[in-house]
């Protein structure tokens, strides 16, 4: 697996499974009718923020990652980060080796931690891969997100020194 800068002709791919992920509305805040301009804006980052794919061998895009800033002045070392991985390419490792690159990345950059601010509770498979990465559930907003066949579940922030 290749994990590389995302580029302007990534996103085509990023957006087929960006679209359906956010669609089913279980795992992101994102409204679930985000539009594809919206998703770009929001999703192919500038730098110093940072987008990457991950791809295998033939180049097909598996999954992707933003790393930028979690917050402004006296707390910009703090870095964030959001993930997401092609439905069709689950249970390959892909999560995984993107959280490794982005706790790469933030430490090269002069991150001293990164946060996750809404980690979906009911997404378990998340969850544990976090928390296998040194990741901890510091707080849990109770009933912060609306799934859509869960009802309200809660929204963990998740946070590791680096």
């Amino acid at each position: 697996m290749l994990i590389r800068t995302a580029t302007a002709e990534d996103w085509p791919a990023i957006w087929a499974f960006l679209r359906r992920v956010v669609a089913a509305g279980e795992t992101y805040s994102y409204p679930r009718d985000l539009d594809e301009d919206q998703a770009r804006d929001i999703w192919m980052l500038e730098p110093p923020s940072r987008t990457v794919v991950a791809t295998d061998p033939d180049g097909t895009v598996l999954g992707s990652a933003k790393m930028n800033p979690n917050h402004m002045g006296p707390a910009a070392h703090i870095a964030g980060a959001s993930f997401m991985v092609a439905p069709e390419h689950g249970g390959r490792g892909v999560g995984r080796a993107l959280g490794e690159h982005a706790l790469e990345w933030a430490r090269g950059e002069g991150y001293t931690a990164m946060q996750f601010n809404a980690v979906v509770e009911s997404n378990t498979r998340a969850v544990a891969l976090w928390r296998s990465l040194g990741f901890e559930v510091i707080g849990t907003v109770p009933k912060g997100f609306d799934h859509p066949t869960k009802g309200y579940v809660g929204l963990h922030i998740m946070h590791r020194f680096l």
